[in-house]
């Protein structure tokens, strides 16, 4: 069987810039992933705006072409699918990478269609899989929703968005635009502040003006067929009519596989272990590069600030 240099697991914006690095130093490369190219970014909201400028999306010096301030959903996937058709990177689609495990010299990798072998391993999974559940009686109902994509299937519904992020924001900003009656269940006192800066104050007078019924230092107990159940601060109960539940609640890495790979995780927050200068983990040959390296604080690494992991990891494997 032929040993690969570099096989990288996920072909997300940061795993694509590391195969341009790799071809770049002429090394025999693979992506695996489990779904279509910049997979997460296909599963975004359907009209979603990024926080960042184009400039701060751009991989490997390709430029980033926009008319708009901020690029879209769609504009971000004809840019990073562009890039792995125009040059022709290695990539196999719609293969789950089961099982990585490691010889004297070398890893052998399963996956849902074959076996490969490669000295170096990169993992750039990221963190849209796994849904951060609630954990509460009728989650796993029909209504409940955990990915969100577009409004129209919740007009004139009665609709929980739980939580206060970006997602949540513009989950229940769009529903309430196309008809929905629109609660939101959050357990912090405010808006989060990491909003984006043109939509905060968008969601705040909705909900000063009463548009958007809001509940703060609140959590949802119980997701019934026809309503819900939620607790304030004060440990008073309320019961209100519902047809959908949109649990933004954000995402997880798959722990399991970092763990299952030999990844050391460290703390409450489950943070990989590796070296921040070569983003190699404590497995000698198995680096982590883009979000995924965050753990649970998923909010600490995304595309603009790890792009440079790509050229740390390739240095380090050509430096061998």
């Amino acid at each position: 069987m032929e040993i690969l240099d570099i096989l990288i697991i996920g072909a997300g914006p940061i795993g694509l810039n590391c195969a341009l690095e790799a071809k770049k130093n002429k090394l025999d490369y693979l992506i695996i992933e489990k779904g279509t190219i910049v997979n997460s970014l296909y599963n975004y909201p359907l009209y979603m705006t990024f926080f960042s400028t184009a400039d701060k999306l751009e991989i490997s010096e390709i430029p980033f072409i926009t008319t708009a301030p901020k690029p879209g959903r769609q504009e971000a996937l004809e840019y990073y699918q562009g890039i792995a058709r125009q040059k022709k990177l290695n990539i196999n689609l719609y293969e789950k990478a089961l099982k990585v495990s490691k010889n004297e010299d070398f890893f052998e990798i399963t996956t849902s269609k074959s076996k490969y072998c490669a000295k170096n391993i990169i993992i750039s999974t990221g963190f849209y899989d796994i849904p951060n559940r609630l954990n509460i009686p009728g989650e796993d109902l029909p209504k409940v929703k955990h990915y969100y994509t577009e409004p129209y299937p919740f007009a004139q519904q009665k609709i929980v968005v739980v939580g206060s992020s970006n997602s949540s924001v513009d989950a229940a900003l769009e529903t309430y635009r196309k008809g929905a009656e629109v609660t939101m269940i959050i357990r912090s006192s405010e808006i989060s502040s990491n909003v984006k800066y043109w939509v905060k104050p968008d969601i705040e007078n909705r909900i000063s003006e009463r548009s958007i019924q809001a509940h703060f230092n609140s959590e949802l107990i119980e997701i019934k067929e026809n309503s819900v159940i939620f607790k304030d601060k004060n440990g008073n109960i309320t019961e209100i009519e519902n047809d959908f539940v949109l649990a933004m609640t954000g995402y997880l890495p798959d722990f399991d596989f970092l763990k299952n790979s030999g990844i050391t995780l460290q703390g409450d927050c489950l943070n990989p272990f590796y070296n921040p200068e070569t983003m190699e983990t404590n497995v000698p040959n198995l680096y982590l590069a883009g979000v995924v390296c965050g753990g649970k604080d998923t909010h600490l690494w995304f595309i603009e600030n790890s792009r440079i992991h790509a050229e740390r990891i390739v240095k380090n494997i050509v430096s061998k």
